[in-house]
């Protein structure tokens, strides 16, 4: 029997191009489900690292113009991991310095909307009988609002027989743009309804695709449940219960290759559970590379994060003080907000050899931090998956987290019964304040400081499966039944 035929769209990918978590899974879960024996591909635009990094790339089929959408080709290529993709190739959408979504300066491109409604048209074209090239998807597998109108444009194609799915890695973003992109977009008037792509007066990508896929899923099953509430479901919870027999929550895994401590080219000292003295050395390495005072046995607490209201980094500045005083020490590796980054800089400067900061984003770093760092802190007032806790657990670096979302779903409080029966791997707290999280760091500092309760904790984390081969599973069921049906 043939392989199913799966387009996954994404507008990044790892490691070519990441602005946050979706490029991760964007990077990983393709492959996992090539492993189980789906023919999935990935479809993405033609930013310069991509064409600069696929070099054995070739043209493969044209992509018309439509109404201010530009002609394109597809690029045919294979990513670094092995996996085949379409590069939608356009320069005058895409050749450009800057990010993905924004230019140097920080400001949205004026022509999102194009750019991302040609990816999702090349998305629906390579699934439907007006495909470019041989290749014809079976299913498309959309991810956030940058592919939300693949759905849309699938579902009004003359035939409209091609499945679709989409994946919200994060509903705080929807793609909401002015009413006249429906015409410029090429979509038909009459999908300009409640019962469509409108929102609110103005066209939303995100809603569009939660309106026309044949399945929703987001990245944990706790995070599918707040969303359907106003107080999580930034205006689209109607639309989402409404459609709750069609959300399904399927917790991220992460890339197992690339987050190894026992395998980590990034580290000071590679370790496994076997060898947990060894993650010391990581720790010492942290402190020097961030001019920390050296003790040993000083709890140490990490983050890599952005600095945005969601991520409540707000919450870990507000106790600072207090946390040091405990005694403890803080690394902090994270940029975003100018008045947040301002606000660290400011305490970093007064904790000299107990805080300790790097504003920017850096690989090596973020490595160093997961190994090196006693316990790792996200304090997310929301999370739709999240990754970083994840990673923690697999380096013996227990997670203190806001209990939301996919941190709720994949960490497992530090009580007396989860210690009793195995399963402790981290540290809850329940209500997204300052003192909260002060309470969770004080429990993580008392279970520190008894080295047999932190060798349990360290070790259950580490033996948790984070692979992605459940999450490829699940969503092959998925697809499998749309396909079908």
């Amino acid at each position: 029997m043939p392989a199913p035929r799966i387009l996954y769209a994404t507008p990044e990918c790892a490691p070519l191009v990441k602005t946050g978590g979706l490029g991760d899974v964007a990077g990983a879960l393709p492959v996992a489900l090539r492993q189980i024996g789906l023919d999935a591909r990935v479809i993405l635009p033609g930013y310069p690292p991509v064409v600069a990094a696929l070099t054995g790339a070739r043209k493969a089929g044209r992509i018309d113009a439509l109404a201010r959408l530009p002609e394109a080709w597809l690029l045919k290529a294979e990513l670094p991991q092995g996996i085949p993709a379409w590069i939608v190739d356009c320069p005058a959408l895409y050749d450009r310095e800057g990010g993905p979504y924004q230019d140097a300066g920080g400001d949205d491109w004026d022509d999102n909307p194009l750019r991302f409604g040609l990816l999702a048209r090349a998305a629906a074209l390579l699934a439907s009988s007006q495909s470019p090239v041989a290749w014809r998807a079976q299913l498309i597998h959309a991810n956030d609002w940058q592919t939300g109108l693949a759905p849309a444009y699938a579902a009004l194609a003359d035939d409209g027989a091609t499945p679709s799915i989409i994946t919200i890695h994060n509903l705080a973003f929807q793609g909401i743009f002015a009413p006249h992109w429906v015409a410029d977009l090429g979509l038909p008037a009459a999908s300009f309804a409640v019962d469509g792509v409108e929102y609110h007066g103005r066209i939303s990508f995100l809603k569009a695709g939660l309106f026309y896929a044949n399945a929703i899923t987001t990245v944990s099953p706790t995070y599918a449940g707040e969303i359907q509430h106003e107080a999580m479901g930034m205006g689209m919870h109607g639309l989402l219960a409404a459609r709750r027999d069609r959300l399904t929550g399927i917790l991220n895994g992460i890339d197992t290759t690339v987050w190894d401590p026992a395998n980590d080219p990034l580290i000071a000292a590679r370790y496994d559970a076997t060898a947990l003295r060894r993650k010391s050395a990581n720790k010492k390495a942290l402190q020097i590379r961030f001019g920390l005072e050296t003790p040993s046995d000083m709890l140490l607490l990490g983050a890599v994060t952005r600095l945005t209201t969601q991520k409540g980094v707000d919450l870990l500045l507000d106790i600072v003080d207090a946390v040091l005083r405990l005694p403890a020490q803080i690394v902090i590796v994270a940029t975003g907000d100018k008045a947040l980054e301002r606000r660290l800089r400011t305490l970093t400067a007064a904790w000299a050899g107990r805080l300790a900061s790097f504003i920017g984003f850096d690989e090596t770093l973020a490595h160093l931090v997961e190994a090196g760092a006693d316990a790792f802190v996200m304090p997310s007032r929301f999370e739709p998956s999240g990754l970083n806790q994840m990673y923690s657990q697999r380096y013996g670096t227990p997670p203190i987290v806001h209990a939301t979302g996919g941190l709720a779903d994949s960490v497992v409080d530090c009580t007396l019964q989860t210690l009793a029966d195995g399963t402790a791997t981290g540290f809850k707290f329940f209500a997204p304040n300052a003192d909260a999280l002060m309470g969770a760091i004080k429990r993580c500092g008392a279970a520190y400081g008894d080295a047999r309760i932190w060798r349990q904790v360290q070790r259950n984390g580490m033996a948790r499966d984070w692979s992605w081969n459940r999450a490829a599973r699940e969503y092959a069921a998925i697809y499998a039944r749309l396909i079908a049906g």
